[in-house]
């Protein structure tokens, strides 16, 4: 038999070593190539069958990274997805239904299909780690296990622990795995082969649930336990907005995780799924992130030493989070007393982020108070954040020149500012590039890098080289007003402050919001954001863009009414969770949504039209990570396609007839 993405030995024990290699490629997935190739290895090995059978990786960097998501696309019917699920489901049968001992060796990142695979055998070795290696994320693509997950899951692990893999999507640690009974027995990367063979001679019992999983997997118990998991889904998702958690549940609740039964319903809930406008938006968005990857070449030099100047809460939370990540990071601003407080934010962090100790206090080291500017002189990147004010910040750039290495970067964190007037006066103004964080740093995925005409690229491909090594999805935009997200954030916000004025309530302007998709309703958002930051950028933006600044900010404003951070700003904050009035129906316009969602669509096309971004891909990625658009309608320019540019426009019209200028279309929507 020949093989192009396995190799089978039998070794003189009469054990079938089998080793998954894609060809042509970093890492395994579960290709309809490598798929047709399994199964007629699996149909060998029952005509002949071996005494042992152990499943192992060629690739160095992990076992199986799941399906090919590239071949979800050509999916085009739920009949066809209907038809590959279940071939899938019945190559993992005849692993399981092997008359012998099956053993799947875990030696690093094994995801979705591919866990699904594993599962399939009687037992698992891990090789021992810390990183969290072992997940069903499909739900992050709108679907939920389709190759027997949902069954084997909570047959192998219970419903608890099982439920918590697939409706999170979150990966777990080998050990983690052990603790679940995903994995039978962890061993050091030369000790797998033995671990291996011991446990096909010992066949030792297959792992199951304790007893109170299986209890609560019984028919006359699963009724009370379903409304529980449904209460905990719906506080995260919403089911006509993200299905497939929901179906999970349904699914477990009607069938229990039955073999005779259980496979042909999730593969028919899995083909439904895969066909809806959620998935395939979803998938979409699982490219854009790799498109942001994607970008820059490799750089001259990678920056391990970083500088940061301005202790403030992004400055100070940048500082934190690159060391986190394991850079050098030195933190100045002008006395300790201002770098004191980030740097018990910092330690916040690392206790929630690090659970090992002697970690922990390798990564606090890594980070160091620096009043006197010391770092400045070894650092590869400097990332000045302090106040935006241009006369300060070309102040602090003239004393910085003196002493950073020839080859080092320096960059801004400024969020208004246009890099051509802050780089004037620099000795080498083309290495010159802005890194724009956002608020708050350790959540927010997308990182803004801003280039002038002439910066140089290899700055640039520093810059994203730091940005991707930090675990952050950068973006490359040209220096303009507001860059993106905040160009686009402002005319969403605005209007939020129009509907204000008009009198409906704040909760009603943001249950619209997030009944469209998005995370957080723009009342919230501004609060959130800070009221006078709002006020900052509204007032940049208002002068190079001709737009109004909403006159009831500057009043609270001025009566230090800044939001969460002040405790009270549109609505008074309480343990930092904002204290909503209640909502009054009587007062939301029926346009209240387009008024809020295509402000924002309108003014991404302008972003589009201008340059700011040249391609509308990266365009609806950079919106969807830096603003949390709903992901799961692919970004603004996708969502006007998907609606139809025609609807969209006429829309734009008439809203402009009822309420103004500010939603005239933008030419640039014939180019859409």
């Amino acid at each position: 038999m020949e093989l192009q993405h396995f190799s089978l030995e039998l070794d003189a024990d009469g054990i079938a070593w089998l080793c998954i290699d894609k060809a042509d490629a970093s890492a395994n997935v579960l290709s309809s190539e490598v798929m047709t190739e399994l199964s007629n290895v699996f149909d060998s090995l029952h005509d002949s069958t071996p005494r042992g059978f152990v499943i192992h990786s060629g690739k160095q960097n992990g076992f199986v990274m799941g399906a090919d998501i590239n071949e979800f696309t050509s999916v085009t019917s739920p009949e066809l997805a209907y038809e590959v699920t279940r071939l899938g489901q019945q190559v993992f049968d005849k692993i399981e239904s092997l008359d012998c001992p099956t053993v799947a060796v875990i030696n690093g990142f094994t995801m979705g299909g591919g866990l699904e695979l594993v599962m399939a055998f009687d037992y698992r070795v891990a090789l021992a780690g810390t990183k969290k290696i072992l997940g069903l994320p499909e739900v992050k693509l709108g679907l939920h296990p389709g190759f027997g997950g949902t069954v084997r899951a909570v047959q192998i692990c219970g419903v608890r622990p099982a439920m918590q893999l697939m409706l999170t999507g979150n990966p777990v640690t080998a050990e983690k795995g052990r603790r679940i009974g995903l994995v039978d027995r962890i061993t050091g990367e030369d000790g797998w082969r033995q671990a291996a063979q011991e446990m096909i001679a010992a066949k030792p019992s297959k792992s199951r649930p304790p007893i109170v999983e299986r209890i609560l997997n019984l028919p006359f118990v699963r009724p009370f336990i379903k409304p529980m998991l449904i209460k905990q889904v719906a506080s995260k998702a919403r089911k006509d907005h993200y299905p497939a958690p929901y179906a999970m549940i349904d699914l477990w609740a009607r069938y229990g995780a039955s073999p005779r039964t259980g496979y042909e319903a999730e593969a028919r809930s899995f083909a439904e799924l895969m066909c809806t406008s959620t998935s395939r938006n979803l998938v979409r968005v699982f490219f854009l992130q790799n498109k942001l990857k994607g970008q820059g070449n490799k750089p001259s030099s990678r920056a391990s030493r970083v500088h940061v100047i301005g202790a403030g809460v992004m400055g100070g939370d940048i500082a934190a989070w690159c060391a986190l990540r394991g850079l050098d990071v030195t933190l100045q601003d002008r006395e300790q007393k201002y770098i004191d407080p980030a740097m018990k934010r910092a330690q916040k962090l690392f206790e929630k982020r690090v659970r090992d100790n002697d970690e922990r206090q390798a990564t606090s080291a890594r980070l160091r108070s620096d009043v006197n500017g010391d770092g400045v002189a070894n650092a590869d990147l400097i990332i000045e954040a302090i106040y935006e004010n241009l006369e300060a910040k070309q102040a602090l750039y003239k004393v910085v020149e003196e002493t950073m290495k020839a080859d080092a970067i320096l960059a801004t964190n400024t969020s208004s500012i246009r890099l051509e007037e802050l780089r004037t006066n620099l000795k080498d103004p083309e290495r010159f590039i802005g890194i724009h964080f956002f608020n708050p740093v350790a959540v927010m995925p997308l990182v803004e890098i801003v280039r002038c005409a002439d910066t140089s690229q290899d700055a640039l491909d520093i810059g994203f080289a730091f940005v991707k090594g930090i675990g952050k999805f950068p973006l490359e935009c040209k220096s303009a007003p507001g860059f993106v997200v905040n160009r686009i954030l402002a005319p969403y916000m605005t209007e939020a402050m129009h509907l204000v004025q008009e009198g409906v309530a704040l909760a009603s302007i943001d249950e619209a919001a997030v009944a469209f998709g998005m995370p957080i309703g723009p009342v919230e958002l501004v609060d959130s954001v800070g009221l006078d930051v709002v006020l900052h950028v509204s007032k940049v933006l208002g002068a190079k863009m001709d737009g109004p600044v909403p006159e009831r900010l500057a009043g609270m404003v001025d009566a230090g009414k800044l939001g969460r951070k002040s405790g009270e700003g549109f609505y008074s904050w309480i343990d930092g969770k904002a204290v909503k009035p209640p909502k009054d129906p009587s007062s939301v316009p029926s346009d209240i949504e387009d008024r809020l969602v295509l402000a924002m669509v309108n003014e991404a096309v302008s972003c589009l039209s201008d340059g700011v971004v040249t391609d509308p891909d990266l365009l609806d990625a950079g919106v969807i990570f830096g603003t949390g658009f709903a992901p799961f309608k692919g970004g603004p320019l996708n969502y006007a396609r998907e609606r139809g540019v025609s609807e969209v426009t006429s829309r734009l019209d008439a809203l402009a007839d009822s309420h103004g200028a500010r939603f005239t279309p933008h030419p640039g929507w014939s180019r859409i």
